[in-house]
């Protein structure tokens, strides 16, 4: 316990925070997060989300930490306060996405396919809030028919959130071509009671300062950040893309 409460470095913490999760949850935050303040955090969102030892362990692996509200937005001038910022904690930088194995050229509409199969995983990285709505939702303006990437609910923010696949560097075309799904959302499917919607443009690279200048002076809230997949990029080029998916694998088991 003396050492316990060392690694917390306050006694009154472990019974507020390190007392309320498994003592192999504490094991994990201790040996995996070296500064105060991080398993603190990770300790808290534990007991707010109710994290098993395997997310848990999912989570600080994949550095949530420093990644969570990190996205770039235009938050602060298109919501009211309060609501800007349970949106700007919703959205994270980078997103990670170790469960594809798709190749580095591959379309956009494989990844968005890829990303549904594995709709849990998904969902976890995402994180707390996301109901999945729809993928290539239709929506229909002056006769003609627009379909958004991915559509979701967050029932914490109670707006809907649009989502866009690049395989590609952020460019400032999307801004405009978000902005445009936003109005159309929020005029045909957005309930009185709802939040204005949010849009989320994730780029294989995000470029900073081009993604804050593009959405600056948009009234639609929207937030840029970049996907990568770890596992992927730590593999010489030739073999990336090469590895069989899940799928391939549970039907080589299955014969």
């Amino acid at each position: 316990m003396r050492a316990f409460a060392s690694a917390y470095q306050d006694r009154q913490i472990v019974h507020q925070l390190g007392g309320q999760i498994p003592w192999r949850h504490n094991v994990e935050i201790i040996t995996k997060s070296k500064q105060l303040e991080e398993r603190l955090w990770y300790a808290q969102q534990t007991i707010e989300h109710g994290w098993s030892r395997n997310i848990l362990v999912m989570q600080i692996e994949s550095d949530l930490y420093h990644r969570k509200g990190k996205a770039v937005t235009n938050f602060d001038q298109a919501l009211p306060p309060a609501q800007s910022d349970l949106a700007k904690q919703a959205l994270k930088d980078p997103y990670v996405f170790d469960f594809l194995t798709i190749a580095d050229d591959a379309q956009e509409r494989a990844l968005e396919k890829s990303l549904v199969e594995h709709v849990r995983q998904f969902l976890i990285e995402l994180g707390e809030g996301f109901a999945f709505v729809g993928q290539q939702y239709a929506l229909e303006v002056d006769d003609d028919d627009y379909y958004l990437d991915l559509l979701f609910y967050h029932y914490k923010l109670r707006c809907f959130v649009v989502i866009e696949l690049k395989n590609g560097p952020f460019k400032p075309e999307y801004a405009g071509k978000m902005n445009f799904y936003l109005s159309a959302v929020d005029d045909l499917l957005k309930h009185k009671d709802d939040k204005p919607s949010i849009g989320l443009i994730l780029c294989k690279e995000k470029k900073k300062i081009t993604a804050e200048y593009a959405i600056r002076d948009i009234r639609k809230p929207i937030g840029v950040s970049q996907w990568k997949t770890r596992l992927v990029e730590s593999l010489p080029k030739q073999l990336r893309g090469k590895l069989p998916s899940v799928k391939d694998l549970e039907k080589e088991l299955g014969r």
